[in-house]
């Protein structure tokens, strides 16, 4: 939590950048290889299925629900489709095109995405893992108590 919110726009732009190149070359890989069209879809797909269940684990293990936030992989992965069927005959076009229009809309839809989550520095104060080790342990603000005090 403490990360993510110190880190915020740093994190934003790393994550963007490794999901959408993670995305790509998975599915560039498969269309490739295969030849089957609506592949990125589907590997987008099973990353969002994979990602809903480690968040159901950690949801088990005692962490917040938005602990985890699964990334809108499948709407850049259908464009990555679109752009493999529009450019059949030049695959280096659909590397190109569908890399950019993946590397544009990725951040954008997960943008929306990170926008609904509640506040990280709220949810590390409202939910303090007794793990912490003692210089992470969030300390109540101590303003006001010896106000009146002689």
């Amino acid at each position: 939590y403490i990360f993510y919110t110190d880190w915020m726009w740093t994190s934003f732009v790393v994550f963007s950048i490794s999901q959408s190149i993670m995305l790509v070359v998975g599915a560039i890989y498969y269309m490739l290889f295969t030849g089957v069209p609506g592949t990125a879809t589907y590997y987008a797909t099973i990353m969002t299925i994979y990602t809903w269940v480690a968040k159901g684990a950690w949801f088990a293990l005692g962490y917040p629900y938005d602990f985890i936030v699964v990334p809108i992989w499948i709407p850049s992965a259908m464009l990555l489709d679109l752009t493999y069927w529009a450019t059949r005959r030049n695959k280096h076009a659909a590397i190109i095109i569908g890399g950019s229009l993946v590397g544009l809309s990725l951040p954008l839809f997960n943008m929306v995405n990170l926008l609904l989550v509640r506040d990280p520095l709220e949810v590390a104060f409202k939910y303090p893992r007794p793990t912490l080790p003692a210089y992470m342990t969030p300390i109540e603000p101590q303003v006001g108590k010896f106000y009146n005090s002689p």
